[in-house]
């Protein structure tokens, strides 16, 4: 992947049982003075942030004190209560958490969002007949009669040859590029707080950061803390200790540095940018071991209430078990851009088992979560074990059981979902045939 795809540096870090595996780091964090990555480099894990902010949403609401029903303004009464065509609407955390609030994403025009999703849902809509895709074959010969064999040739060339981390149309837009520090999460209200919604909530889904930076003001109003001193205390009790703030001024060890590609496809250092306004939704730090770890602490949540016979020689788990299942219940009208078997559910893409015919394809379930940011791109996927009933009862085995992969890279558009998913299928592979032998 790393030499397919042009990436200067790769960490790739798998966990199996609870256990870490694996963990390296693949060419370099800093290529102008030739620093190798290493298992410990820190880098961006941009989007992965949102399935931190919902570990503490959820820690909140288990306390009894978030209402994940209420309108925010209960929260947090400097964001403007909304109107939807002339209709009074409520937004709450539940619709912040799976993107079904109408808070915008950096595009601020609604025309070209729906032109997009109307061209991605075209671009995944099967032919229903033969006739439909002959109609096509016909349609795209006509448009392409014209044009010179030489030309086509180019253009083909390009496409195969074009690289990751090229400024895409997610990264034209100019709010990726922010340079102002805000001083506080309420602050950074402002970017979209008097912007009006693109639908009314809960009707449709769009993803969107910001309804992520609403949420970190939520969560620092019902925890009494500031969001980023309540999050940097979870990390701790996490043992995260490696997973930090974003911030450009702190002296942050092991600390990658970022990558594009210019125009002309050569390699260059990635555009500074301040990322305080969105700490919520992409502006954390972190290693590939401390993803592990925050992964097993989900997976030991959800499965410790399945060991039935050994819950008194058990810790608890940092969430209960049907909170973790709450969070991994994929919501109606969602959907995942990265996994095309995947639903959208709290701050996770899951994927839920499915087989659909004998002998054919089978359909693990799994959660995940990838991030793009500028000069950076991520994969979380955590793969629980399918529990034997025996297993169980025999206090033979404990949670927490199953494969997590985290992956992050020093380059922007980089997709690592399918990568990280295939990962996990050989590991989970290789502990079945352990079993057997």
């Amino acid at each position: 992947l790393q030499d397919e795809a042009g990436i200067p540096g790769i960490l790739v870090g798998v966990s199996v049982d609870g256990k870490e595996v694996w963990s390296e780091g693949l060419g370099y964090a800093d290529v102008e003075n030739r620093v190798l990555c290493k298992p410990e480099t820190i880098m961006r894990i941009a989007s992965i942030s949102k399935c931190l902010t919902m570990m503490a949403v959820a820690k909140l609401w288990e306390e009894g004190k978030l209402d994940l029903d209420a309108p925010v303004q209960k929260y947090v009464p400097e964001f403007p209560e909304k109107v939807y065509e002339g209709e009074k609407v409520a937004i709450t955390t539940r619709l912040l958490v799976s993107h079904l609030s109408g808070i915008r994403h950096y595009e601020k025009d609604i025309t070209k969002v729906k032109e997009e999703k109307e061209k991605a849902n075209r671009a995944l809509k099967p032919m229903t007949t033969y006739q439909d895709k002959k109609q096509k074959e016909e349609k795209e010969i006509e448009k392409t009669d014209s044009v010179k064999p030489r030309k086509e040739q180019e253009g083909e060339g390009k496409s195969r040859s074009s690289k990751p981390g090229r400024r895409d149309k997610e990264f034209e837009q100019e709010e990726y590029y922010l340079k102002e520090k805000f001083e506080s999460v309420i602050e950074s209200l402002k970017i979209f707080k008097n912007d009006p919604l693109f639908f009314k909530p809960g009707s449709q889904f769009l993803y969107s950061t910001y309804g992520f930076t609403l949420l970190s003001a939520v969560v620092e109003r019902v925890s009494g803390q500031k969001f980023t001193d309540y999050m940097l205390k979870m990390f701790r009790d996490l043992d995260m200790l490696s997973t930090v703030l974003d911030d450009n001024e702190a002296m942050i060890y092991n600390r990658a540095r970022c990558y594009v590609y210019n125009k002309k496809g050569r390699l260059v250092n990635a555009p500074y940018v301040d990322n305080s306004y969105k700490w919520a939704g992409g502006g954390f730090l972190s290693s590939v071991g401390d993803l592990l770890k925050f992964g097993n602490a989900l997976l030991y949540s959800y499965q410790a209430g399945q060991f039935k016979n050994s819950n008194d020689k058990l810790l608890p788990g940092y969430l209960k078990p049907d909170t973790v299942a709450m969070m991994w219940t994929p919501v109606p009208k969602t959907e995942v851009s990265w996994d095309r078997d995947g639903k959208y559910a709290m701050a996770w893409a899951v994927v839920e088992k499915n087989q659909q015919c004998g002998c054919c394809r089978q359909q693990r379930h799994y959660a995940s979560h990838t991030g793009g940011a500028v000069g950076a791109s991520s994969v979380l996927l955590i793969l629980p074990e399918e529990l034997d009933s025996e297993a169980i009862d025999s206090g033979v085995v404990a949670p927490p059981r199953g494969v997590i992969v985290s992956i992050i890279c020093n380059m922007q558009s980089v997709s690592l979902n399918s990568t990280a998913l295939k990962i996990a299928r050989e590991f989970d592979k290789e502990k079945r045939a352990q079993y057997i032998d």
